[in-house]
């Protein structure tokens, strides 16, 4: 009996463990979710890809990135800010809708999304919506969760408004070893880049120089590819795609 009680014991354990870990992985995935749309990507034959920035923005450097983005044929980007960030900092976020970028959200916070209650998340969202719009964009507003992260509640709450979740399918710098350099980064994203990527970089921090570095050549050498890059909006909206992973 007491052999029996054990083994069972440990098939429980092993089965919690398994669950668990199955819900880490449904939580950090880029291409699926329990509710709504989610994309990482635009299964499109166009040469066009989105480049998007997460967190910020940082008055500072908003001048910067626009001025860099506009020397490059008007190249345009989403600039997925948090609500927190845009209010410590609204000029920025209006030179970037006035230079033509798109804003998204990306939580008032940026705490991870999960074990959250509905109510929180809501509030989360429609703080940063409110925000975003005073500062000038029109059209619908994307989200991208912090750190990529959500379960249920959050793509629940989502599918009900009828808002895409947005991810990616290049990320440079998130790995230590390729963020190290601004070469890396853009040899990084051209060896993974195609039609309809998604691109994530984060560019307002000191801790992420190299980030900001790697914008002006990782454009060119985009381009120079034949590559139109734009915003998460365009992308989406081409009459001809399909999201795909």
């Amino acid at each position: 009996m007491i052999r029996r009680l054990i083994a069972t014991a440990g098939v429980g354990l092993v089965v919690l463990v398994l669950g668990v870990a199955g819900l880490r992985e449904l939580a950090r995935s880029r291409t699926t979710q329990l509710f709504g749309r989610i994309v990482a990507r635009v299964a499109t034959p166009d040469s066009v890809v989105a480049l998007t920035f997460d967190d910020g923005p940082v008055l500072t450097l908003a001048d910067s990135i626009v001025a860099i983005l506009r020397d490059r044929g008007g190249a345009r980007a989403t600039f997925f800010v948090t609500g927190a960030e845009v209010a410590a900092a609204p000029a920025a976020a209006r030179a970037l809708v006035a230079a033509g970028h798109e804003l998204g959200n990306h939580t008032y916070s940026h705490r991870r999304m999960v074990l959250r209650s509905p109510r929180t998340i809501r509030g989360e969202l429609a703080r940063t919506d409110t925000l975003i719009r005073a500062a000038g964009h029109r059209g619908p507003i994307h989200f991208r969760p912090p750190y990529g992260y959500k379960l249920v509640a959050l793509p629940y709450e989502l599918s009900r408004a009828d808002r895409t979740t947005v991810t990616w399918d290049v990320e440079p710098d998130s790995y230590p070893e390729v963020a190290a350099t601004p070469e890396g980064i853009v040899a990084h994203v051209l060896e993974r880049v195609r039609p309809g990527s998604i691109i994530l970089l984060h560019p307002w921090y000191p801790s992420r120089a190299t980030s900001l570095a790697a914008v002006p050549a990782l454009v060119d050498s985009l381009q120079a590819r034949g590559y139109r890059v734009t915003t998460v909006g365009e992308l989406l909206a081409l009459p001809t795609s399909e999201r795909s992973p």
